[in-house]
This record gives structure tokens, sequence and C-alpha cells, in this order.
């Protein structure tokens, strides 16, 4: 056990909304949802409290959303307005530890006081004042909660949402989690909650009764993991501001360059393939895939998405890769490389269960299937099993890839090795 840690976690509910309606005080009492316009398959990006009485959720379908709530107020999303709003949450926060994580653009930070009491006063006392201060200045009032770690701070975040403060003491882990849905969990992915539910596990004290063993059999090499998200306990740092998360980057080079579709989404598969099993080794979920395309002739194509809600299932992720290389092969000249990039991961987003039953089964058989794998591949290797399109005509693995963690070179300023 390391020694005593105080971290605050501080939370601009609706983040979005939160910063069009400083833009636009008309829109204060007014349901909003922000959605990309114009798209014919928007999706929600934010809602306001009102809208989410009223049914909504992000990532659901505008359409979908527009009925349970006619009278919300439609906005595109404006990235440059919640970069700036991010910039001056962290400049309030800045004079008090040099320890703020920025977890997303979408008003989450988190900041390690440890050790700073006499400097600054207790951590509540810090929480208070950077309040007061982003209100004053901002216009925001955040939430804010204490607790010994990061996992604990943004249970409590979630308890107080939209608006309050919490604060954690350490030996209150149990206390504090027992009652709770395990989809409150950060760290807890949905194929995880599935699996628990099928034991008929639904809330954190029932699954704390599983001995080590029993994990063991459920999760594999995930048991301690998910032995540690249940009980509180998280030992990851608050990273210092200007230091860089890290990122998975996956590299296939075709040897010979090919314009074949079946070879190149084959690779393209066992990218997202070994690239998810990193992310979710780490327990965390990607918000957002790069894929670069290297051509004979030397010309290179780049497509980004963000993905929503973030995920680190191969299905899903491989849906959203499809799509990316279809945007990014405009040309007829062959490919000779293709770089695959997962960033800005975080925890997992928890998982809506009240879903229609045909969707929440689409999903929970996604989930199982990919955790099925892993364990077959834990226990037998990762050649015990292999997805059909990832093997050539002659029954050879048609892939050859590295995955890099946060050192890797940015494939903007250092373009991979080609062919001689």
């Amino acid at each position: 056990m390391g020694a005593a840690r105080d971290i605050l976690h501080l939370n601009v509910a609706d983040f979005a909304v939160e910063v069009e309606r400083l833009v636009d005080s008309r829109l204060k009492t007014r349901p909003v949802i922000i959605a990309p316009e114009g798209a014919a398959r928007a999706a929600v990006f934010d809602h306001s409290e009102e809208a989410f009485q009223a049914g909504v959720r992000k990532g659901m379908a505008l359409k979908r959303a527009l009925r349970y709530c006619k009278d919300a107020v439609v906005l595109p999303p404006h990235p440059d307005r919640y970069e700036r709003a991010m910039r001056e949450m962290l400049g309030r926060a800045l004079p008090y530890s040099p320890l703020i994580e920025q977890t997303d653009t979408q008003g989450h930070l988190f900041v390690d006081l440890s050790g700073t009491s006499r400097l600054h006063g207790p951590p509540q006392d810090v929480g208070w004042r950077i309040r007061k201060t982003l209100h004053k200045d901002v216009g925001f009032l955040p939430i804010w909660t204490v607790a010994p770690n990061k996992l604990l701070a943004k249970v409590a975040s979630r308890l107080v949402k939209p608006t309050g403060e919490r604060i954690v003491t350490s030996g209150e882990e149990s206390r504090l989690l027992r009652p709770l849905p395990l989809h409150m969990i950060p760290g807890l992915e949905a194929s995880d909650v599935f699996r628990l539910r099928d034991f008929n596990l639904r809330r954190v004290g029932e699954a704390t009764q599983l001995t080590p063993a029993q994990l063991d059999v459920i999760f594999g090499k995930r048991a301690a993991t998910i032995h540690n998200l249940l009980r509180g306990m998280d030992d990851s740092p608050v990273l210092p501001v200007d230091e860089r998360r890290p990122r998975i980057i996956a590299d296939h080079d075709f040897g010979n360059d090919t314009n074949d579709l079946h070879r190149i989404e084959g690779a393209l598969y066992a990218l997202v393939e070994e690239a998810c099993a990193d992310v979710r080794k780490r327990g965390m979920a990607a918000k957002r895939m790069g894929l670069w395309l290297d051509y004979s002739d030397g010309k290179r194509m780049h497509r980004t998405r963000i993905i929503k809600p973030p995920s680190a299932n191969d299905f899903t992720l491989f849906e959203v890769a499809q799509d990316l290389l279809h945007k990014a092969w405009m040309r007829r000249v062959r490919i000779r490389h293709m770089r695959l990039r997962l960033d800005r991961l975080s925890y997992p987003t928890p998982p809506q269960l009240d879903l229609f039953e045909d969707i929440r089964k689409e999903q929970n058989d996604k989930h199982e299937l990919v955790a099925t794998l892993d364990a077959i591949r834990d226990r037998f290797g990762t050649d015990a099993v292999r997805m059909g399109r990832t093997i050539s005509g002659d029954g050879r693995k048609i892939n050859h890839f590295k995955v890099l963690g946060s050192l890797s070179p940015d494939p903007n300023t250092h373009p991979p090795a080609s062919r001689p």
C-alpha cells in the first residue's frame, strides 16, 4: 500500500452545453442537444440535464433523441470553444499542483494535492477555492470531489452529478461502493458487467463476495484488475499536465504492394485485434482512432474519427476502421504500408443497460465473444484462435505488426519505413 494521497476531481457536468450557454444565455433553462448538423446518422455529442430527464443519452441517434425531447434546441459541436474552456479550467487549477491530468476536453480534471496542505490548506478548501474562481472568472459551477485515488474520486463525481461535492476518506471505500450498480465503476467494461450479470450479480457488494479463484475462472488474466476495481483500489498516478497520454500504434508492411481488398481488410482487422487487446490489458477504452495509408508512389492519406462511446471491442472498432479505410483509400495506386492508432485512452464509458432487447443482445454477444477469445488466447497463446479474414488463401497469417506504447513516434512527423 502506497502513501496516502489526496486526489481532487473537477467535473463540469454537460460541459459542451455549459460552454454554449455561456455564449448564449437564452439557452440557460432550455433543453439542449449538441449534435452534428446535416448528418444523416447524426449522434448526440452532449445534452443538458433537461434533455437527460426526457430520456436523451450521449451516442443516441439524433432522430430518436428528438422523439424523446421534441422541444430541444439542437446546436452543432464547437470543439475550438471546448478546448479554450478546458484551458481556462486548467489555468485556474495550475497554481495548486503541477500534477494535473486532463482526461478529455469534456470538463474533467484530476489534480493531485498530496502533500500540498501546508501551502494551500486542506484539499477540500482547494476544491471550494477553484470552484469559486471558475464561477467568478468563467461562469462554470463544477462538481468537485476529493478521494484517495482517481477511481474513487470519479465514482464520487458520478454520485453527486449534476452538481455538488463529496469527500471520500481512506477506509470509506467499501461503504461507498457496495450499494452501487456495477456499471457505475470506472474501468469495468460492458463485457465485465454482462458477464457478472450472468451470475445474477448486479451490485458491487454482491460481486465482492467472489473469491480470487472464482474471479480467475471467470476473467482469466483480467481477474486481478476486476478484484481491485470492485474494491476501489487504484494506484494509477495523476499525470503531469505536459505529459502525453499513452497511445497504441500498430503497423503493417504488406511486403508486396497491393490493392486486394481481402488482404488489406484482413491486415486491418489484425491491427485492430492486437491494438484492442493492448487497450483492454490496460483496463482502458479508446476515444479516437486514426488510420494512415502509404501508397507505393510515396503518397500518404490519413483519416481520424472520434469513437462514441469509447470502446476496446474488436468488432466495434473494426467497423470504425473499415469506415476510415474507405475514406482514406481514394486512389488506384497500390498500398505499401498501413498504420492504426488508438489514443485518448480513458476509463470505459458505463454501459447503457436500458437499451432495446435486440440491441442489448447484439452488444452482449460482441463483448462475450471478445472475452471468450481473450480467455482462450491467454491460456493457449495468441495463435490458438484466429479470425478467418486474417488468414491468406494458403493458410498463413497475412499480418505483420508491432504495437507501441506512449513513446511511439508521431505518425505525422515520423513516417514508417517503406519497403526497399
